[in-house]
């Protein structure tokens, strides 16, 4: 079964130095419909003018995955981490127990385009973390696990069985996903657009997929799709 999600349908909100869409409720968006996907709980495309971002703010308790796909993002928190974040690269912040953090756009030109993802996670109050992983250079036509719940194969160890794997494709290139059984699938196209078993999804589109074991993928263009393979 697969459903799909438009771009078009998602929550908006601009507010002059953030043009911000939600694919699932959030902040002053709200819809019971899309509250969520199993523990997969917001996903943001965030589009941060020059010079302006999220001023120190705490969180608890939550899984917080960044992904930059252009311009670079400016992290600061209460674990005394501080890092750019440039376009193509991931970060990771466990809030846990408790953590405080900002993010900001360092430059005086160019506009920053993120997704914010958050994820719940499967332990309450525990030690807050971060991580990045460079997937600037990672090549086309196959997937990149970018987090797991153990760390495996150079992904990010989250408090959470999440797989969060991402495609770079051009046009023209196919791939193609075994979903376990028993497993979900969220499918986000950061850019670009791609065929997903027969169904167009443009830019900002995704679906939600489960009873499926195989997913096939073409690109019509250079794309980015980001799969999140959940319990």
């Amino acid at each position: 079964m697969m459903n799909i999600r438009k771009a078009s349908e998602r929550g908006h909100a601009q507010h002059g130095w953030l043009d911000t869409y939600h694919t699932f409720s959030f902040a002053d968006y709200h819809d019971p419909q899309w509250m969520g996907f199993r523990s997969l709980r917001v996903i943001n495309d965030d589009l941060v003018m020059p010079g302006a971002g999220f001023g120190t703010h705490p969180h608890r308790d939550m899984e917080i995955i960044t992904y930059v796909l252009r311009g670079a993002l400016e992290h600061r928190d209460s674990m005394g981490n501080g890092s750019i974040i440039r376009a193509g690269n991931l970060q990771y912040m466990s809030a846990g127990a408790g953590v405080q953090h900002s993010e900001f756009n360092p430059s005086k030109d160019e506009a920053v385009q993120l997704l914010q993802i958050w994820i719940l996670p499967d332990t309450r109050g525990a030690k807050p973390r971060y991580a990045e992983k460079s997937l600037h250079d990672a090549p086309t036509g196959k997937w990149h696990l970018m987090t797991s719940k153990t760390g495996r194969d150079g992904s990010i160890a989250i408090h959470q069985d999440a797989d969060l794997w991402l495609a770079k494709l051009e046009a023209g290139q196919r791939i193609a996903y075994l979903l376990a059984r028993g497993r979900h699938a969220w499918i986000h196209v950061a850019e670009g657009e791609v065929e997903l078993d027969g169904r167009t999804l443009s830019g900002g589109d995704a679906a939600a997929v489960s009873g499926e074991s195989q997913l096939a993928l073409s690109a019509k263009q250079s794309s980015r799709v980001l799969l999140f393979d959940l319990s």
